[in-house]
C-alpha cells in the first residue's frame, strides 16, 4: 500500500505516465494481435503444402493466382515418377473485384474434383451440416468467417457469384485460410469460374475440363520439393510450387512483416518508458530529504533502490494491465467491424496478453534502474538539507 501511495502522490503525473505505458501496451497487443492471426495463416499453408506440390498454369506466375488450365493435366501429372495422386481444383474470389487494402486471406470460392480423398491430410471439421457428396449440384459448405458476411445457416441459401447455393454444412473455426472459403461442387465452380474469363478466353474453353490448379500428392519418401522440379521437367506449360517455394514466397515475407509490426509496436512503448524514467527522476528530486530521513535512521541503499524500482515496476504493471485489456477490446471491435467483409484479422492469444504484461513491468523496472540507483548514492546529510 506505502508504495501505491508513493506512485500516486502526484495524481495527475501518474496517471499521465501510466497513460503514457498504456498507450504502448496497446498498440504492441493490437499490432501483435495482427501478427499472431497472419501467422497462424502460414503455418496452416506451410503444413498444407508440406505433402504436397500445387501446379498451375505457366501463365498464372504464381500459385496464388488463378489462371485456366485443363484438367487433361491431372493423367500427365499422374505419370511423372513420385506423384501417387493429382486432383484438379478451381478457386477464385468471392467477391468479383478484390478490394484495395486487403490483409490476409480474401474470401474465396473454391472445388476440388474429389480425387484427393484418402491423400489430402490438411484436417478440417464441420461445426454443423455435412461435407459435398459426389454428384451435388448447387449446395455449399461455409467457411466460419463467412457466416457473417453471407448469413449463413444450414437449409438457407447463400449468393455466391450471383447464384444461390443451399448451404448443407458450417466449417469449424481453423484459424488458417477455410475460414475464409465457401467450398462449392466442381461443376458449379467451372461454370462460376469460366463466366469471369473474357469473352476470348471463354469461347475456346471447355467447361466441364477447366480448373485453376492442380494438386500433386508425393508417394511415400519422394521429397515434395524435388517432385515440383520433375513435374516442371515433364509436363509441358506448367509452373509448381512445394513446401520451399511457400517458404520463400510467404514465410519470408511474412517474418519482413512481423518485424516492421513489432518495431512499430515497441518504439511506442520504449516512448512510454521514457516518461517513467522522467516521473521518477522528479520523485527522487521531490523526495530528496524522505530520502535522507530514512537513511540517517538506518535505511540501507538496498532499501531506498528496491523503494523505487517497486514504484516504477508497479507504473509498468498498472499501465500494462489497462493497455492489455484496452487492446483485446479494440482488437474484439475491429473484428467484430470487419465480420461483415470477412475481415477478422486480430488474435489475441495468452502468450501475447501474458508476453505485453511482462514486458511492461520488465520496462518499468529498467526505467526506474538509474532514478533508483540515484536516489540510493544521496549522501544523507547533503540530502536532510536538500529544500
Amino acid at each position: 500500500m506505502r508504495t501505491l501511495r508513493n506512485v500516486f502522490r502526484r495524481k495527475t503525473r501518474a496517471f499521465l505516465t501510466i497513460f503514457g505505458i498504456t498507450i504502448g501496451v496497446l498498440a504492441l497487443v493490437v499490432m501483435g494481435a495482427m501478427a499472431e492471426k497472419l501467422n497462424l495463416l502460414v503455418d496452416g499453408g506451410v503444413k498444407y503444402y508440406a505433402d504436397k506440390v500445387i501446379v498451375t498454369d505457366e501463365s498464372a506466375g504464381s500459385a496464388f493466382m488463378s489462371a485456366p488450365m485443363s484438367t487433361s493435366k491431372v493423367d500427365e501429372i499422374e505419370r511423372v515418377e513420385g506423384v501417387t495422386r493429382a486432383s484438379a481444383g478451381v478457386a477464385m474470389l468471392l467477391d468479383e473485384e478484390m478490394g484495395a487494402v486487403n490483409m490476409g486471406t480474401p474470401p474465396m470460392v473454391v472445388a476440388e474434383d474429389g480425387r484427393a480423398q484418402g491423400y489430402e491430410t490438411f484436417e478440417i471439421r464441420f461445426a454443423q451440416g455435412r461435407d459435398i457428396r459426389p454428384g451435388e449440384r448447387g449446395v455449399a459448405v461455409v467457411g466460419s468467417d463467412l457466416v457473417g458476411k453471407l448469413d449463413a445457416e444450414v437449409g438457407a441459401t447463400v449468393k455466391v457469384r450471383g447464384e444461390s447455393f443451399e448451404v448443407i454444412g458450417i466449417l469449424e473455426k481453423t484459424l488458417t485460410g477455410p475460414d475464409s472459403s465457401v467450398v462449392v461442387p466442381m461443376r458449379d465452380a467451372q461454370r462460376l469460374f469460366v463466366r469471369t474469363l473474357p469473352d476470348a478466353v471463354r469461347g475456346v474453353i471447355d467447361e466441364k475440363t477447366v480448373c485453376t490448379s492442380i494438386s500433386a500428392y508425393a508417394a511415400e519418401g519422394v521429397d515434395p520439393d524435388e517432385l515440383a522440379e520433375a513435374i516442371e521437367r515433364g509436363v509441358a506449360g506448367v509452373s509448381t510450387m512445394g513446401p520451399a517455394g511457400f517458404e520463400e514466397q510467404i514465410v519470408q515475407a511474412m517474418s519482413l512483416l512481423n518485424s516492421i509490426i513489432f518495431g512499430i509496436a515497441l518504439i511506442s512503448l520504449l516512448v512510454g518508458g521514457l516518461s517513467v524514467i522522467n516521473t521518477m527522476t522528479m520523485a527522487v528530486a521531490e523526495r530528496t530529504r524522505e530520502i535522507g530521513i530514512r537513511k540517517a535512521i538506518g535505511a540501507s541503499n538496498g532499501a531506498i533502490m528496491r523503494q523505487f524500482i517497486a514504484e516504477s515496476g508497479l507504473i509498468g504493471m498498472v499501465g500494462g494491465a489497462v493497455g492489455v485489456g484496452l487492446g483485446w477490446s479494440v482488437a474484439r471491435a475491429l473484428n467484430a467491424a470487419g465480420e461483415a467483409s470477412a475481415t477478422t484479422l486480430f488474435l489475441v492469444t495468452g502468450r501475447l496478453a501474458g508476453g505485453s504484461l511482462a514486458f511492461a513491468i520488465v520496462l518499468g523496472v529498467l526505467a526506474g534502474l538509474w532514478p533508483a540507483w540515484h536516489a540510493s548514492r544521496l549522501n544523507p546529510v547533503q540530502a536532510l538539507r536538500y529544500e
